[in-house]
């Protein structure tokens, strides 16, 4: 068992530091509205990751890579994650005209922590590389742990248990620099988030539409390196 949860501290390091959507709002997140707004964004976050392995455990492989492979899910992801960043672009500009500190205040006092906690799990789970990822450690990872559901259990709930605690990390130095923040840096801030999820969600429409674009690329990538 301990090696189990010993195997599981390099794949959720790995998982806490991929840079996507959900990294950014976690650190936009802790900076503006405080540690238990953060908190409970990654909640949700780890929720999604959760079902995704659920999908990825229970599922056939021959699902699993029709799913993994759908142009279809690729271009609704992506759609659904570019709306959004539009979204939230344009919304900043109303907000700005009021006084930001007082309006991250008054969200505080709402405890709108359902909603950020959905925030959260929607953002992630629209992102189907993330089931590539979970995919990719159940292929490498399982027959290690003889497919047996005990140690499987205690490998994945290990891998989410320390990807929460350094998510929780990066929250802490996060909030630390909310002091040294004016309002108009906070807004450059939640505008330049928007605009990563907005690219995002344009790689993965890009992907839908060229499914075969990356192969292409990997394979001539490899043969200037054997040329070489």
């Amino acid at each position: 068992m301990i090696h189990d949860i010993l195997l599981a501290i390099p794949w959720a390091f790995l998982l806490a530091i991929s840079i996507g959507p959900g990294f950014f709002m976690l650190l936009e997140t802790s900076i503006t509205k405080g540690f238990k707004a953060a908190f409970t964004f990654d909640l949700g976050i780890v929720f999604s990751d959760l079902i995704f392995i659920l999908i990825a455990y229970f599922a056939t492989n021959q699902i699993l890579a029709q799913l993994k492979d759908n142009p279809i899910i690729y271009i609704i992801g992506g759609l659904i994650m570019s709306t959004y960043g539009i979204v939230s672009y344009v919304a900043l500009k109303k907000k700005f005209n009021e006084k930001m500190e007082e309006d991250d205040e008054e969200d505080i006092k709402k405890n709108n922590y359902l909603g950020l906690f959905f925030k959260g799990f929607f953002l992630n789970i629209i992102n189907i590389g993330i089931l590539g990822f979970w995919m990719m450690v159940i292929i490498t990872q399982g027959p290690q742990l003889e497919m047996k559901p005990l140690r499987i259990f205690t490998f994945f709930t290990s891998t989410l248990l320390f990807y929460l605690a350094i998510d929780v990390f990066k929250i802490v130095v996060a909030k630390q620099l909310k002091h040294k923040l004016t309002p108009t840096n906070i807004y450059k801030i939640k505008r330049i988030i928007s605009i990563v999820i907005l690219i995002f969600g344009a790689f993965l429409i890009l992907q839908g539409i060229f499914p075969k674009g990356k192969d292409i690329v990997e394979d001539k990538l490899g043969i200037e390196h054997v040329g070489e």
